[in-house]
């Protein structure tokens, strides 16, 4: 039974990973893209059909309306607590927003500066299947509407009633209820009576993935996301039980997880794993995390400079630390999706909408890149505007370089300028 995690040495650490791409994925989605573009709705519906996500002949989209009622029939206390979580998910991202402004700054010979916009048309993706996210769904709409876009498309197979009353709380406008690769390619091109999005976020299957992947030259994506991953660093004040309850909480999501604990106590490593057998016993969905315990490790260092060095190679989409100094070590810490603080953080707040967004970057990609968020919707663009009485040493300089480069078209527009 996999009710413990492998203890491996740092120089056995290997940090890399399998790309989020598989090659039948990227074939299977490949085909499905070409006949939603040739057909329409027509294989729009069928894939729908054939895969479970709508039943034959129901519609595709399920209005605001709809959307609407479906939150108001809930249970008041499921209700309310999809309002709460959209209300803390929009206070954040409300302060993220207010960190970016118009610009306008004096150059030489004029003003130049930057607009801040978003896109027009966004659609946002939340699994379904086994496990529904109502809280993907209020992650990405939430942030999107904060931002300021002005058509949210929501997409989700086989929805459920909880779905599509988070998409509610979370002002979509319309959902798709079809998912995999065909709603990606319905969203992209604009097809099936869906617009063309401008963007397209949300995790997904590896389908959905491939998918964004063939697309992205087509419309916006925020990330070919992967397996979920989350990098405990403890030291020997840290609690085994709570350790192995978070490790535990992200190997439920998938059996490819990957848990992973740093620490400087050989002692704190095995009272992780006596914790993570005790609570594999009564955890419903411990056959998935089972599985994913095996693609974790225990990685047992001599020193906190070789567990930050270590969660730095390894750049994980979640980052916890339980240490005595949390803070210091946190400071420290340079390559992550997101990171908890202390041992009262733990990662499923960040999962379930105290504000930060939790759709974040997987396999390393946390070396480059950072989160979903309002930024993710928003185009910075910039603009010039000259003075025709200031331009002397602009021209010169432009023309100069026009022909540095042996482009004399570029030398003689500047020149037109010349008074």
């Amino acid at each position: 039974m996999k009710n413990k995690l492998k203890h491996i040495a740092l120089a056995n650490l290997d940090t890399s990973t399998a790309p989020p791409l598989e090659e039948q994925a990227i074939a299977d989605a490949r085909k499905i893209i070409a006949d939603v573009r040739a057909e329409g709705e027509a294989a729009l519906r069928r894939y729908g059909e054939r895969f479970g996500d709508i039943e034959k002949g129901a519609p595709l989209f399920i209005e605001r309306d709809q959307l609407q009622q479906a939150l108001n029939t809930l249970p008041a206390a499921q209700r309310d607590l999809l309002k709460r979580t959209a209300e803390r998910i929009r206070r954040f991202a409300e302060a993220q927003r207010s960190c970016i402004s118009p610009l306008s700054f004096r150059v030489e010979g004029g003003q130049a500066g930057h607009t801040v916009e978003p896109v027009e048309v966004a659609a946002c993706y939340a699994p379904g299947g086994r496990y529904p996210l109502p809280s993907s769904m209020l992650m990405t709409c939430v942030t999107a509407r904060v931002a300021g876009v002005q058509t949210i498309i929501a997409a989700s197979p086989k929805p459920a009633q909880l779905t599509l009353a988070a998409a509610a709380a979370a002002g979509a406008d319309r959902l798709l209820a079809v998912g995999g690769a065909q709603a990606i390619a319905a969203l992209a091109y604009g097809l099936a009576g869906a617009p063309r999005c401008d963007i397209i976020v949300g995790p997904g299957n590896k389908w959905v993935t491939a998918a964004k992947h063939l697309v992205s030259s087509v419309c916006a994506i925020d990330m070919l996301a992967g397996p979920s991953e989350l990098v405990v660093i403890a030291d020997e004040s840290a609690h085994a039980g709570v350790i192995a309850a978070d490790l535990l909480g992200q190997a439920e999501h998938d059996v490819v997880a990957r848990p992973i604990l740093i620490t400087t106590s050989k002692k704190l490593a095995d009272a992780v794993d006596v914790e993570l057998e005790r609570q594999l016993r009564d955890l419903p969905t411990a056959a998935t995390a089972r599985e994913a315990i095996g693609q974790g490790f225990t990685l047992i260092v001599a020193s906190m400079n070789e567990a930050i060095d270590a969660s730095n190679r390894i750049a994980p989409e979640h980052v916890q630390v339980i240490t005595k100094d949390a803070n210091g070590i946190a400071k420290q810490l340079r390559n992550y999706g997101a990171l908890f603080i202390g041992p009262a953080s733990a990662e499923v707040f960040g999962d379930y909408g105290v504000g930060p967004n939790h759709v974040l970057p997987t396999g390393g990609t946390a070396r480059a890149s950072g989160g979903l968020s309002v930024f993710t919707f928003l185009r910075v663009r910039t603009w010039l505007e000259m003075d025709s009485n200031a331009l002397g040493p602009i021209i010169e300089d432009a023309a100069a370089l026009g022909r540095l480069e042996g482009l004399e078209g570029h030398a003689r527009a500047a020149e037109m300028r010349k008074r």
